[in-house]
């Protein structure tokens, strides 16, 4: 728990610190927003954007709320930014490199860039988690195979 905490600790610091350098910088940002969009792979698979470049003002990282639907296995990929999972429901097998990490809810996932990543959601629940990519711009990396619609303030 306290890894957790720790890690949590130390994303909030970032984006303060990420948040502070932009405004001195002169970026342009939301410093209160619902998000920017959602993106849809249908199935019940969805990211939901809080976070991205367009109401940072910068893209030193993205966060999305993901949802995996019961029974959904992704296939290998990779990123090109560092992928962190926050599990806030239901339980993912976290392959990483072809080793399985079971994940359950509070637990924290970390794919490094280049590394080969698989998630298999093991519950009968779909799994909610927070993902923090950074730098950013997997999300628009992501988006073409989806469908998009904004955010409802």
């Amino acid at each position: 728990m306290h890894v957790v905490r720790g890690v949590l600790v130390g994303l909030v610091v970032c984006f303060v610190s990420v948040s502070t350098l932009s405004a001195q910088e002169g970026h342009t940002y939301e410093p209160g927003t619902a998000g920017t969009r959602v993106l849809d792979g249908g199935g019940g698979f969805a990211i939901k954007m809080p976070v991205e470049e367009v109401n940072l003002g910068g893209t030193e990282l993205e966060i999305g709320e993901i949802v995996f639907p019961a029974g959904s296995r992704g296939g290998g990929h990779r990123h090109t930014s560092i992928e962190i999972f926050y599990i806030l429901s239901g339980e993912l097998d976290h392959i990483v490199n072809g080793v399985s990490h079971p994940l359950t809810k509070g637990m924290v996932g970390i794919v490094r860039t280049g590394d080969t990543v698989v998630h298999r959601v093991t519950s009968d629940e779909p799994v909610h988690a927070l993902v923090i990519w950074t730098p950013g711009g997997e999300a628009g990396r992501i988006a073409p195979g989806l469908s998009e619609r904004p955010i409802e303030p």
